[in-house]
């Protein structure tokens, strides 16, 4: 059994987690307990080699509608998950070093990722609305 405290919108939540095998995964589950409220039954996660994971690897060929085909030399990757709000760059159009490429908003704020660079959009891998992990190529450069 694992105990951890989550707090979540300001209220604070004493969480037990049971670990168990494949074959007792279906009978498992996870108490939250809030410091004022009765004990909370949340159905047990799913593990990771489940085809859950499997959505995201369809997400990632669907994550370049608006690329050229074309790569550069010089890719910029998502420091952070969050959600592309606008892109500000084209492709083919000239960059200087420092000049806002996109926004990604990320809890709640406004991050703006620049060109670390001079150069030419190569491909913008990326559309405004589109949720990213962290890692994740949006643009690379020539």
């Amino acid at each position: 059994m694992k105990y951890y405290t989550i707090t979540v919108n300001g209220n604070t939540y004493e969480v037990s987690v049971e670990e168990s095998t494949a074959a007792a995964h279906a009978a498992s589950s996870v108490t939250a307990k809030a410091p004022v409220a009765a004990p909370v039954k949340v159905a047990a996660p799913t593990p990771v080699s489940t085809p859950s994971a499997a959505p995201v690897q369809e997400a990632k060929p669907a994550a370049a509608p608006k690329s050229s085909g074309a790569t550069g030399s010089v890719k910029i990757n998502a420091p952070m998950p969050g959600k592309i709000l606008n892109i500000k760059a084209s492709e083919g159009q000239t960059v200087k070093r420092g000049e806002v490429i996109l926004i990604l908003e990320a809890m709640k704020m406004e991050n703006e990722i620049v060109a670390p660079q001079d150069g030419t959009v190569a491909s913008i891998n990326v559309t405004a609305g589109q949720t990213v992990e962290a890692g994740t190529v949006l643009v690379t450069l020539s």
